[in-house]
């Protein structure tokens, strides 16, 4: 297929999306479509349409093309009038916060990308957002029952149960299809997929699983279709016991259920998705934000969830760089959660007394830079990166330590947002340096 081709079916598809949600918005009016199942029919129909891309297109760059306009054309629906009177009522009618459409096109494009060309990567992931997110949806909906709080928001068991049982199927037909791997460890990793999955889907808020959730299983496969069977057992072992200490652990801290399944679930992609050394900062930073929010609260309606989505976004930010460039950003990931660390200390502090702030910051950063040292020391793969680079990570620490400790009030709100921007200003202008000094973005 040549490029004038491909470049038309890549406008071509977002002209036809244009006129399903037309169709869908013309049908609702017709026959009393409820705000739930509309989003939910185009959520089918363009997981559907996304599962060709591999195929459709065989050069890649019309496919990120195709998702860069489709996201225009997604933050254009959501203008005020469009969204509520005109075709982006389809998605935009629900009485919910929810960021689910733009999440979903940017996760397409992340899972094509990072499955390169072993499509069981890019397949699984999409057909599971496709199908189990709308059969759990749907399912939910008109029979759910015994419902627990999410947000500010409610799911359902009945659609959990569904949600596990449709992601199972779905692993198991891609893996007998799309792999090598002998029975007893299809069904293993199968059934890691669809817990993994099914937990993802319970914690999710605003929309967030139609990102975390494909990204998250595409780094599930890749951590256990290479495994043996007794680390996949030890795998389900320690998912479990990890999931109902932190039950045990958060309700004594008084913080919910719902969070306690989000950390969990962060935690278990952060040891599938790197070695155990790189996974202590960013552990480190969910334990200290944990600290801070009881001794210097900030007035964010759920922060507990905003530190998670953020250092997620920067984990797979860091993730995706890392694999378009070619070069190692593993440590420059751990100056990003490193800097997540100090900051959220230095705001935990920000009541104590003086001298009490100086001495635990200095405790803080002493801690963090020997975990450096030990994570430096300890690494085998040290193929292209640019060593431990402790310059840059002492002014990375010290540019969250020092708005966080002289303006703490100007944390109040959107804290995770400035944080975040803080913590990765410095390592991505770093890594940008460091690349460019090697010669690999010439």
């Amino acid at each position: 297929m040549n490029a004038s081709l491909q470049i038309g079916f890549a406008i071509g598809s977002v002209a036809v999306l244009l006129g399903l949600m037309a169709l869908i918005r013309h049908g609702a009016s017709t026959y009393g479509l409820s705000a739930e199942v509309q989003r939910k029919l185009i959520h089918i129909a363009t997981g559907l349409y996304a599962l060709s891309w591999p195929w459709l297109f065989p050069d890649r760059w019309p496919a990120y093309m195709l998702v860069g306009i489709t996201l225009i054309v997604l933050i254009v629906l959501r203008v005020s009038r469009i969204a509520k009177a005109g075709v982006g009522a389809t998605l935009h009618s629900v009485d919910r916060r929810s960021y689910g459409d733009i999440l979903l096109a940017v996760a397409v494009g992340l899972c094509l990308f990072l499955a390169r060309d072993d499509l069981i990567f890019y397949v699984l992931p999409i057909a599971v957002l496709t199908l189990s997110d709308a059969a759990a949806a749907l399912v939910g909906g008109a029979y759910g029952k015994r419902v627990f709080h999410v947000e500010d928001g409610v799911k359902s068991v009945e659609g959990c149960v569904t949600f596990f049982v449709v992601t199972l199927v779905i692993a198991l037909i891609c893996l007998l299809m799309m792999s090598t791997l002998p029975a007893t460890r299809i069904i293993t990793i199968a059934l890691i997929v669809a817990g993994f999955g099914a937990l993802v889907e319970a914690a999710s808020w605003r929309g967030f699983d139609n990102l975390f959730l494909p990204i998250g299983i595409l780094i599930v496969l890749a951590d256990t279709m290479h495994s043996d069977l007794l680390r996949l057992f030890g795998l389900i072992v320690i998912f479990g016991l990890t999931l109902l200490a932190f039950r045990v652990l958060f309700a004594r801290l008084g913080v919910g259920l719902h969070v306690s399944r989000v950390n969990v679930t962060m935690i278990f992609l952060l040891l599938a998705a790197t070695s155990y050394q790189h996974a202590v900062t960013p552990i480190l930073a969910l334990a200290i934000h944990i600290w801070s929010r009881q001794t210097n609260p900030s007035e964010d309606r759920f922060p507990d969830l905003d530190m998670v989505a953020g250092l997620t976004l920067a984990s797979i930010g860091w993730l995706v760089i890392g694999e378009a460039v070619g070069w190692n950003a593993i440590l420059f990931y751990g100056m990003t959660s490193m800097a997540f660390a100090a900051g959220l200390a230095s705001l935990a502090l920000a009541t104590a007394p003086v001298a009490t702030r100086v001495a635990g910051l200095a405790v803080t950063v002493f801690a963090l830079l020997a975990i450096r040292l030990w994570t430096v020391a300890i690494s085998t793969d040290t193929s292209g990166w640019a060593g431990p680079m402790w310059g840059a990570t002492v002014a990375t620490l010290l540019l969250a330590i020092l708005p966080t400790s002289l303006w703490p009030g100007a944390f109040r709100k959107d804290r995770i947002l400035k944080l975040t921007f803080l913590s990765l200003l410095l390592p991505f202008v770093s890594y940008v340096y460091a690349t460019e000094l090697f010669g690999l973005l010439a």
